[in-house]
């Protein structure tokens, strides 16, 4: 499953009752961070998150909004005793911004590891999740991240029985490993059935709407996708800045197709209430949601 929590939902600046971008993703006891706003930190906090155990942190793009919570949260990071190593990625640029921002945490008891997207497309293979970065359109260089947590066929323990398969070595098997036993190989392929439909949670903030975008949405038990703009008047205004409005982002999941479910985010300062434009997105898409901060789901398999 994939527990997914939305710290954050505002774009541009922080009000009191909404703090800047980042999502928090967690499965199988691992944790991915997309996106470091400033507030972060409170964010987590309120919604009783820990931010300590975060694996890697997933950069959208350089803009204030989406990074400047970082230098605090390392020094959290460190102060709580972290020592294992942080991986962040991000567009061309990040390590260089990184690496400024640690000015202010130049001694951490951790290394920080930085790389960098140079494609169009990049997958990451990251603890039994595909991650894939798709490029979007923002006035700098700038990302989107799907999830995709595979599920393996099921165990046919009759086969396993009679293949003599001994017991101890079914859960290992389950989990995709090869056994050696007494001179007899034993492969997850002789005692699972074929793949079954796995969970994917795509993300994206900070774009107009893109080919890449809603092929990347497609499929997605849960897609995240900002909506700056709740009213059509307010589209050249969205051009102007590359952002979308709330009908835009919802053409989006009913073209990508196979979305079961949207959610908006990345308010404007100037929508203090995104529930009065949301049934402009449900006219086009139906199951579509204004989240406030700290709204959590879990991702279950069907």
């Amino acid at each position: 499953m994939l527990d997914i929590c939305l710290l954050g939902t505002g774009g541009t600046q922080p009000l009191i009752n909404r703090w800047l971008t980042a999502l928090m993703v967690r499965y199988k006891g691992h944790t991915v961070l997309i996106d470091c706003g400033e507030g972060t930190q409170i964010a987590a906090q309120k919604a009783g998150l820990s931010l300590k155990p975060v694996d890697k942190i997933l950069i959208t793009h350089l803009h204030a909004d989406h990074i400047s919570g970082l230098p605090g949260l390392l020094l959290t990071m460190g102060n709580m005793g972290r020592t294992e190593p942080l991986s962040i990625v991000g567009p061309e640029g990040t390590e260089r911004v990184v690496n400024s921002l640690r000015c202010i945490a130049p001694f951490l008891p951790f290394e920080v590891k930085v790389s960098e997207l140079t494609t169009e497309t990049e997958t990451m293979f990251f603890e039994d999740c595909d991650i894939q970065a798709f490029a979007v359109h923002h006035g700098v260089p700038c990302y989107g991240y799907s999830f995709y947590l595979p599920r393996a066929g099921k165990f046919d323990a009759a086969v396993a029985r009679a293949k003599g398969i001994p017991l101890e070595y079914w859960k290992r098997l389950q989990k995709g490993e090869t056994i050696e036993h007494e001179g007899q190989t034993f492969t997850p392929d002789m005692v699972l059935g074929p793949p079954r439909k796995g969970l994917k949670l795509t993300y994206c903030t900070d774009s107009r709407p893109t080919e890449s975008l809603t092929t990347a949405a497609a499929d997605s038990d849960l897609f995240i996708c900002e909506g700056m703009y709740g009213g059509d008047e307010n589209l050249d205004k969205a051009k102007e800045n590359c952002h979308m409005l709330f009908s835009e982002a919802a053409t989006v999941a009913a073209q990508a197709g196979g979305v079961k479910e949207l959610w908006l985010t990345h308010y404007s300062p100037s929508l203090p209430n995104p529930k009065d434009f949301r049934e402009v997105a449900r006219a086009i898409f139906p199951n579509t949601h204004t989240p406030h901060d700290g709204w959590f789901k879990t991702l279950t398999f069907e």
